[in-house]
């Protein structure tokens, strides 16, 4: 049996703009990084690792100030939520992934 619980939080002004920075900041990493696999994909007929992924994504914060002032746990959750969404595609059980959208009404992150 598994049991859940629903519950609302309500962040200060700063908690909110620290979330949504960090939303932002993960969208961000999944779509770059299913770019880049897409064009490693097509180029070679081999992805990227997620070792790979966790390499460029060291050298992206070095090039992106602004990826390093957030949590990295929820970085690294995107690049495995990536993975994942991969491995359930050449699985066959789900379509490939697809870039997320700003638009899409319940934005949340993952931080483990």
């Amino acid at each position: 049996m598994h049991k859940a619980c629903r519950f609302r939080l309500y962040p200060t002004r700063n908690q909110a703009e620290l979330i949504h920075q960090t939303i932002g900041c993960c969208r961000f990493v999944y779509n770059h990084f299913l770019s880049e696999w897409n064009q490693a994909y097509e180029t070679t007929g081999v992805g990227l690792s997620d070792n790979g992924c966790s390499k460029r994504l060291t050298a992206l914060k070095q090039t992106l100030p602004w990826l390093r002032t957030l949590d990295w746990t929820a970085l690294q959750s995107a690049l495995q939520q990536l993975a994942e969404a991969f491995d359930r595609f050449f699985d066959g059980t789900a379509t490939p992934p697809r870039f997320k959208s700003k638009e899409h009404p319940n934005q949340s992150y993952t931080a483990q």
